[in-house]
């Protein structure tokens, strides 16, 4: 028998095309090099996908994993530095008045900067660092009796504290008994501020009480931060304009009064657990202050054995750390926080690589006028009265 005859081959289209096309074509298109075809193209519309997914667009799950500093710290190190000013006295007629909030924005910040009132502030800041440059905490200095009752009245707050345990609760951060601690505060500041004022200076409690209640944080959010630190330092510009503070207690007001504010402020957050206010995570300078490190860098100028990198010296810090700030704030934060120091303080790591303390000094404090006093969520709540004008 002879086999089958093979089918007969099936007939195919003819295969034209001309080049490919980079619009949507009018004519069909080959599958395989995408030119022009005798085939009508599938019905479609230049800004519409009817029968396929559109392409898809790439969204990353997070943002990449880099811990970047903020982008402005050149600028910031290539403004001047804040000089010391004297603080002008007040004069009659006295016109003390409520203080009220006036910065919404950053150009109510910018206009802030170019007055007066905001380099004399800043200038008593600096004025208060050179008072404490080279000395220790426990060197002899002029203490008034003006600055024995203002440690007096720390003292009472810190022994508040002792009186006022905190409460049992499943909340970690933000004891409530803080708030009881706080309106203690609130209603006996009067009185506290009536023991050193002289009777010509009574009524100042008015625009004097807001800020030095103010400096202990915040009883609502339980919280502290380098705000409630600044509105301190302004409350006792407040007591150098009136002439109650002098310009040879300014050692005295750093070393004994603030250091005794430092204590007082540390003690509460560990013992009402507060929250950092406004923090700027690892890179912020530390969750809580400021100031403690620019008064604390400038005790250490010129000294003799310890260098910005002395900080990683553990037998430093537990031995110096009760004599210079600057040594116990680095001390209380390897404390409070765990894992390696570069990693949940990395601002203040890179700090400990600068060569000596006096540029330490005046990059810190240029970091605090444009970090602190130059920032809208921090500034907005800061008080302007008679004391200090807007």
């Amino acid at each position: 028998m002879e086999p089958p005859p093979p089918p007969p081959p099936e007939e195919k289209a003819p295969h034209t095309h001309s080049q490919p096309s980079t619009t949507i074509p009018t004519t069909g298109t080959c599958c395989k090099c995408g030119g022009e075809t005798t085939f009508a193209p599938p019905p479609q519309s230049p800004t519409s996908w009817p029968d396929l997914s559109p392409p898809p667009v790439y969204r990353p799950i997070r943002a990449p994993a880099l811990n970047l500093p903020p982008n402005n710290t050149q600028a910031i190190m290539l403004t001047p530095v804040p000089q010391s000013q004297k603080v002008p006295a007040i004069t009659l007629p006295f016109n003390f008045q409520t203080p009220t909030k006036k910065i919404t924005s950053p150009d109510d910040i910018s206009r802030f900067h170019e007055t007066p009132t905001f380099k004399n502030f800043i200038g008593f800041i600096v004025a208060l660092s050179e008072s404490i440059r080279g000395r220790k905490i426990s060197d002899t200095c002029h203490e008034s009796p003006v600055i024995s009752k203002l440690v007096s009245i720390v003292e009472t707050l810190t022994l508040w504290v002792d009186q006022i345990p905190p409460v049992q609760q499943s909340s970690r951060y933000g004891n409530i008994s803080y708030r009881t601690w706080h309106e203690r505060l609130t209603e006996n500041a009067e009185a506290l501020m009536l023991q050193f004022l002289p009777d010509d200076l009574k009524p100042s409690t008015v625009e004097i009480v807001p800020y030095f209640t103010d400096s202990f944080g915040n009883s609502s959010r339980i919280d502290y931060g380098t705000g409630h630190e600044t509105n301190f330092a302004a409350w006792l510009y407040c007591l150098a304009r009136m002439g109650i503070i002098k310009e040879e207690d300014y050692q005295a007001v750093v070393a004994r009064v603030f250091v005794k504010y430092l204590d007082l402020m540390r003690k509460l957050q560990l013992v009402y657990s507060l929250e950092p206010a406004g923090s700027h995570g690892v890179w912020g300078l530390d969750d809580f202050h400021f100031l403690s490190f620019i008064f604390g860098s400038s005790q250490l100028i010129d000294h003799k054995y310890m260098k910005p990198k002395s900080i990683h010296n553990e037998d430093i810090l537990e031995n110096f750390s009760k004599e210079y700030m600057y040594l116990a704030g680095i001390g209380f934060i390897k404390k409070v926080k765990k894992g390696p120091f570069a990693e949940h303080s990395p601002l203040l790591d890179d700090i400990s690589g600068v060569p000596n303390w006096n540029k330490v000094n005046s990059g810190l404090l240029k970091m605090y006028k444009a970090e602190v006093l130059g920032k809208v969520p921090i500034m907005q709540h800061f008080l302007f009265g008679w004391l200090i004008k807007w």
